[in-house]
C-alpha cells in the first residue's frame, strides 16, 4: 500500500510540475488563432471606428487575424460583461468607452467592476462630444439653448445612444437646470441621423459621428463637452465657456482583457499599438474623425480608469443624479 501511495504522490508530484510548463509554453505560443476584439455598441460608432483602425497592425503585429464583433446592449454593459467572463487567454479583447467601464456601475446594475475584472492595454483615442442643434431649432449658444428650454419645458428631446451621448445630456439638465426629454437609438450614427431628420432637436455625439452633418450643416454645432477646445474645431466653444462653468465630459476609447490575463501577453499587444500610435499615417486616420490617439501603457491607462471611477462615483453620490 505505501508503495502505491508513493507512486502515486510521485505521479502527483509530476503533474503539477509538468502544469506551468505546459502554460509557459501556451504563452509562448501565443496567439495560434484569430482574436476577438468585442465592441459594447453598435456597428459604425465610435468604438467601431475605433476597433478598426486599430485592427490592421494588430494583425500585422500578431500574425493572426483580428475579428471584430459587436455585443450592443444594456448602454455599453452586455458586451463589457462578456469581456469580462471570458476567459483570461488573451483571445478575447474589449474595445471599451469611457461611460462603460468608469460610470455605468454607479448608475445602473451591472455584473463586473470595470478595473477590478480588466486587464488595461491601451487608450486608444480621446475625443470631446459636440452638443448640436437641428438648424429648425432658433438656437445658436448654450446661453439661447437654455433660455429656449425654460420658456418651453419639456419640449425639447435629445438623442442618445447609452453612455456619455445620454449622460452628457443629463448632465447638462442638471448643470442648467431645465427639463429634456432623452431618445435612445442603438448606436451613434442612428442617434446623430435623427436629429438631422428632425426627430429630435439635439444631440450629444461623439466628434467621429459628428463631422459629417457639421460639414453638411445638417446640423449646427453649439458647443462642446471638452474642458477646452478642439483642434479640429477651433471656432466651436465649450459648454464650460458658455455659460455652464465646470462642466466636463470627455470621451475616450481603450483596448482592455480579461483580469488574469498573462502579462506577457497584454505587454505584446501594448507594445504592437505603441509601434502604430507612432506611426504618422495612423495619426492621420485618428485626426479624420476628429479624434487624437492614445497611448500604449498599461499602467498609465489603469490609473486613468480609476480616476475617472473615482470622478464619476463622487458626482454621482454628490448630485444624486439618476438616468432614465
Amino acid at each position: 500500500m505505501q508503495g502505491i501511495r508513493r507512486r502515486g504522490l510521485l505521479a502527483l508530484g509530476a503533474a503539477g510540475a509538468i502544469a506551468p510548463v505546459g502554460a509557459s509554453f501556451a504563452q509562448a505560443n501565443w496567439p495560434d488563432k484569430p482574436i476577438r476584439i468585442i465592441n459594447p455598441y453598435a456597428p459604425g460608432g465610435i468604438a467601431d471606428l475605433a476597433a478598426r483602425i486599430i485592427q490592421p497592425g494588430l494583425q500585422m503585429g500578431l500574425g493572426q487575424p483580428i475579428v471584430i464583433e459587436s455585443k450592443p446592449g444594456a448602454n455599453g454593459s452586455l458586451g463589457t460583461e462578456f469581456v469580462a467572463r471570458s476567459a483570461p487567454d488573451g483571445y478575447t479583447l474589449l474595445l471599451a468607452l469611457a461611460a462603460p467601464q468608469t460610470l455605468n456601475q454607479f448608475i445602473f446594475k451591472v455584473n463586473y467592476d470595470g478595473l477590478r475584472d480588466f486587464a488595461p492595454i491601451a487608450l486608444v483615442n480621446t475625443n470631446p462630444l459636440v452638443l448640436m442643434v437641428n438648424p429648425t431649432l432658433p438656437v445658436r449658444t448654450v446661453r439661447e439653448l437654455i433660455a429656449y428650454a425654460k420658456a418651453n419645458p419639456g419640449k425639447l428631446n435629445f438623442a442618445g445612444a447609452g453612455g456619455f451621448t445620454q449622460f452628457a445630456g443629463e448632465i447638462f439638465k442638471h448643470a442648467a437646470g431645465i427639463d429634456m426629454v432623452h431618445v435612445p437609438y442603438r448606436g451613434g450614427a442612428p442617434a446623430v441621423a435623427a436629429a438631422a431628420a428632425g426627430d429630435v432637436q439635439l444631440t450629444f455625439a461623439n466628434f467621429s459621428d459628428a463631422l459629417t452633418w457639421m460639414r453638411s450643416g445638417r446640423l449646427r454645432p453649439i458647443a462642446l463637452t471638452s474642458a477646452k477646445r478642439f483642434p479640429q474645431a477651433p471656432d466651436v466653444p465649450t459648454i464650460a465657456e458658455s455659460g455652464l462653468p465646470g462642466y466636463e465630459v470627455n470621451g475616450w476609447s481603450g483596448l482592455l482583457a480579461p483580469a488574469g490575463t498573462p502579462p506577457a501577453i497584454i505587454d505584446r499587444i501594448a507594445k504592437v499599438l505603441q509601434k502604430d500610435f507612432a506611426e504618422p499615417a495612423m495619426r492621420k486616420r485618428w485626426e479624420d474623425i476628429g479624434a487624437e490617439p492614445g497611448h500604449a501603457d498599461p499602467a498609465v491607462f489603469a490609473a486613468m480608469i480609476r480616476a475617472d471611477m473615482q470622478k464619476w462615483s463622487e458626482f454621482v453620490k454628490r448630485t444624486g443624479i439618476k438616468v432614465e
